[in-house]
């Protein structure tokens, strides 16, 4: 990882850390996978309670578009929500757990 990739992967785990209460109070957790400076794509991967949940395209939708508008070097912004039945201690991403199991039905809002 190069060091202005790590440095836009810190920004933006910092920026999801203060949006962090809102999806934690519907336990929910994130983690940014992806910060590339050079072609300017974010991936960010939901989990916990946002599996399955039935406003985790609104999330996603609210986060690619705050991203955009915060980070002038973001062209793009992939959400990832794991299917229902995929969360739980053994996926909990943000970092702080096992890997994340996401799905892979396109719940349409990638």
């Amino acid at each position: 990882m190069s060091e202005s990739e790590d440095s836009l992967r810190r920004r933006v785990e910092t920026w999801m850390a203060g949006q962090m209460p809102i999806i934690q109070m519907h336990g929910g957790e994130s983690v940014v996978r992806k910060a590339d400076p050079d072609t300017g794509e974010v991936v960010v991967e939901l989990g916990g309670a946002c599996a399955g949940c039935g406003i985790s395209n609104i999330t996603a939708d609210n986060i690619k578009a705050d991203l955009m508008m915060e980070f002038a070097e973001i062209e793009d912004v992939r959400v990832k929500v794991p299917s229902a039945g995929d969360h739980g201690n053994s996926t909990v991403e943000g970092g702080r757990g096992g890997e994340l199991q996401y799905g892979t039905e396109d719940p349409g809002h990638f």
